[in-house]
């Protein structure tokens, strides 16, 4: 029996449509916290929903996924990265795409005149994160098409007053967002916003995404034993969390663990175990009212603030060039973006500040929190 879970944000409607409900109760814990994600009725016909929006099909179907990755296979395609997955892409002369990711066993067929997105593979869980993804990915494209724009920054909010935190890989956005929301606000994203001006206002929405926490940093604030505790109890973490942070969080160790590349590998969050696991409260909107650009310094005698705030730069802004990890391979997003420069100079209006932070959270968070409040005032 089909069933469905219909997501907004803004003006921007998707429709997750499968035989396996597990698939479909999947994108409502990941999109229900910060987006309107809500269990309906299947619409009637699989080729379009009355009301509109974009309709996106997932299924186990194993047979269709050999016929999707013949058919890519027939095409003249290309290979690009997609999720940190290999990905088969071909671009039919009528405009219908089909893609294949053979190690993850998933193939998908797009076809643009009736914005219906067709996801199929050979396991339930490997579907749904697909499924979760792409109608994330359905969303953006008609956020995009409606003039908002993403900034590659975290941001929390106290009476609907957004801080917004900016800086590359490793600059402490996560680990700010983290211990204002320990001090009592919510949490509006991790990684990355939707921003659009309105009204004089930049209005600010969410980018719903798992999260990856450090175990240094969930140890330092108490985090941790709750944490195991809801493992050891059961708990399944986000399915890219590496076997061996779920192997350390069993065998009580919260030491660092590096991969090959250098890379920390960190405990993966749903977005619903932000509240259910760290007691934290997700914002579904808020409008820019200040922000706030941190960098970490291990070795610093003390968290402190510092002078001269950064400007914002080309990174800080998501765009087809800059995008790393979620390339437009079914060419969801408009051709030609909104122009940012009046974002740009809004942005640039907001009062700013500039801190170090070490890895002595409680004094981090005493600094974090006495800064919010003096740039979001009562």
């Amino acid at each position: 029996m089909l069933s469905a879970t219909r997501i907004h944000a803004d003006t921007a409607t998707v429709t997750v449509v499968s035989d396996t409900k597990d698939i479909t109760d999947w994108a409502l814990r990941y999109f229900g916290g910060w987006w309107n994600a809500t269990a309906v009725n299947a619409p009637a016909s699989s080729g379009s929903i009355a009301d509109g929006g974009a309709l996106l099909l997932a299924d186990v179907d194993s047979d269709r996924m050999a016929d999707i990755e013949t058919l890519v296979g027939d095409y003249e395609h290309d290979e690009v990265d997609y999720a940190n997955a290999r990905t088969l892409v071909a671009r039919h002369e009528d405009g219908v795409i089909y893609a294949a990711q053979p190690a993850e066993r998933l193939a998908y067929h797009y076809d643009p005149a009736t914005s219906r997105l067709v996801i199929v593979g050979d396991h339930t869980e490997q579907v749904a994160v697909a499924a979760s993804r792409l109608a994330r990915e359905l969303v953006r494209g008609q956020l995009l098409r409606a003039g908002w724009h993403i900034l590659h920054a975290s941001c929390v909010v106290r009476d609907g007053r957004a801080l917004l935190t900016f800086g590359p890989k490793g600059a402490g956005k996560t680990t700010t967002a983290l211990l204002l929301a320990r001090e009592g606000y919510d949490l509006l994203a991790n990684d990355r916003v939707f921003v659009r001006p309105e009204d004089g206002a930049l209005r600010i929405l969410p980018w719903p995404s798992a999260a990856a926490i450090g175990f240094g940093l969930l140890e330092s604030t108490g985090l941790y034993e709750p944490l195991r505790a809801r493992v050891l109890a059961g708990e399944q973490m986000h399915p890219t969390q590496d076997q061996r942070v779920t192997d350390a969080l069993h065998a009580g160790s919260s030491k660092p663990i590096w991969n090959a590349k250098g890379k920390e590998l960190k405990p993966q969050f749903f977005p619903d175990q932000l509240s259910s696991i760290l007691g934290m409260t997700l914002a579904p909107q808020a409008h820019a009212t200040a922000l706030l650009f941190p960098r970490v310094e291990k070795d610093a005698d003390e968290p402190q603030l510092v002078e001269a705030p950064r400007a914002l730069e080309e990174e800080d802004f998501f765009t087809s060039k800059t995008e790393d990890r979620y390339p437009d391979i079914f060419r969801l997003a408009p051709d030609k973006a909104a122009p940012a420069t009046d974002l740009a100079d809004r942005l640039a209006l907001l009062p700013r500040r500039a801190l170090v932070l070490t890895h002595d959270s409680r004094a981090g968070a005493e600094l974090l929190a006495k800064t919010a409040e003096g740039l979001l005032p009562e």
